[in-house]
């Protein structure tokens, strides 16, 4: 089958998100990256391209001429679908011109630096129809796909009465506890980054595998979030309880100074029959618990898995997979969609969790910032 013929926004030399977007995209096997601007320096930009093997003259110094010169191109060489994967505060604009002029969009998360900002996004996706894939990455695993059916489904664990979701890492406390290093980081930065850090960055990575895997949306929130160091500008460690539209409750965790995480995100949803656990850290292994029987692992690969959560894992079972690859389940649903093939629910977050995440974020910063009040999302 013809590859798409893809480009790319930011994500140049040393740009860990971009590469992680580019081996996806090679993975999912669907895909030609031939255009982009890559950098906010020129010529960085274009030597990032002669390392790709991308043309220089579709190598471009911004998004504006990025735009012109590939709506120039003929059909069948023009670029279809576009990957952001720049710093927070410029998706917004990147996503609005590239619909505006027909491109597809895949984009980082958070999609834009406010609800405002999102809601004009999904009305606008809407408006054009065209594919809108928001990369929220641990959506893509196998067996996080199989735990949405079987609570969404199949009602395997009955009722859900408790959802548990933790996400910790430690890389920035080194940053904190030094000299004026975290001034460099632009995650940082509320003037790049937006309102939060901790739970804008990761938190809502936790709140999306909520809604995801549970089907429940959050209807209320009570937070509690902490810059942890006096000279730090943004929240960088918070807990959020949670009041969802069933009849439970929910606890989300989310720390970006826990000393010694890598990133360590994790899942459980008690149910009134069994429950779910899932961690980030060993993804190829969904735990079912019991309390009349022991407990079962579930694996990637086996024939007792559904359709789609087997067709997101491409090798034998025990040949374990891993983030690259679920980042490449997103490519390969946006795809299909983007070629007009059906496409299973739940195949690739979307701009709906877009405009989910940025409520989430504004909620649970504006609940903190009033004195750990409950907000309504």
């Amino acid at each position: 089958m013809k590859r798409i013929k893809h480009g790319m926004i930011g994500g140049g030399l040393g740009a860990f998100i971009g590469d992680a977007h580019r081996r996806a995209s090679r993975i999912a096997n669907d895909y030609e990256l031939v255009a982009g601007a890559f950098d906010v320096d020129f010529e960085k930009s274009k030597e990032f391209a002669q390392q790709e093997g991308i043309a220089l003259d579709r190598t471009y110094p911004d998004i504006d001429a990025f735009i012109a010169g590939e709506l120039k191109q003929p059909d069948g060489n023009r670029v279809e679908v576009v990957s952001i994967v720049t710093p927070n505060f410029l998706h917004f604009d990147a996503a609005k011109k590239l619909l505006n002029n027909g491109f597809h969009v895949i984009c980082e998360k958070p999609m834009t630096m406010s609800t405002d900002e999102a809601l004009e996004l999904q009305s606008l996706v809407n408006k054009t129809g065209l594919t809108f894939c928001l990369t929220h990455t641990y959506t893509g695993y196998p067996l996080i796909r199989e735990m949405r059916r079987m609570i969404r489904d199949e009602k395997m664990i009955g009722t859900i009465q408790r959802v548990d979701a933790q996400y910790y890492q430690g890389w920035v406390n080194p940053l904190m506890h030094g000299a004026e290093t975290h001034l460099s980081v632009w995650r940082l930065k509320p003037e790049v980054a937006g309102i939060s850090s901790c739970m804008g960055d990761i938190g809502v990575h936790a709140f999306n595998l909520i809604e995801y895997t549970t089907g429940l949306k959050t209807k209320r929130v009570l937070a509690d979030l902490s810059t942890v160091v006096p000279h730090a500008v943004l929240d960088l460690d918070g807990t959020v309880l949670m009041r969802f539209d069933q009849d439970c409750l929910g606890v989300l965790r989310s720390s970006q100074m826990a000393t010694g995480e890598e990133n360590n995100i994790t899942i459980a949803v008690y149910g009134s029959k069994g429950s779910l656990k899932w961690e980030q850290e060993n993804p190829n292994f969904l735990t079912m618990l019991f309390d009349d029987k022991p407990r079962q692992v579930y694996k990637p690969g086996n024939p007792y898995l559904s359709d789609f959560a087997a067709a997101s894992h491409t090798m034998p079972c025990g040949h374990p997979e891993g983030i690259y690859e679920a980042v490449a389940n997103l490519y390969k649903g946006t795809a299909k969609s983007i070629r007009g093939e059906k496409i299973a629910d739940g195949e690739f977050t979307n701009v709906e969790d877009g405009v989910r995440g940025m409520k989430f974020i504004e909620a649970v910063v504006k609940s903190s910032s009033e004195e750990n009040i409950w907000i309504d999302i």
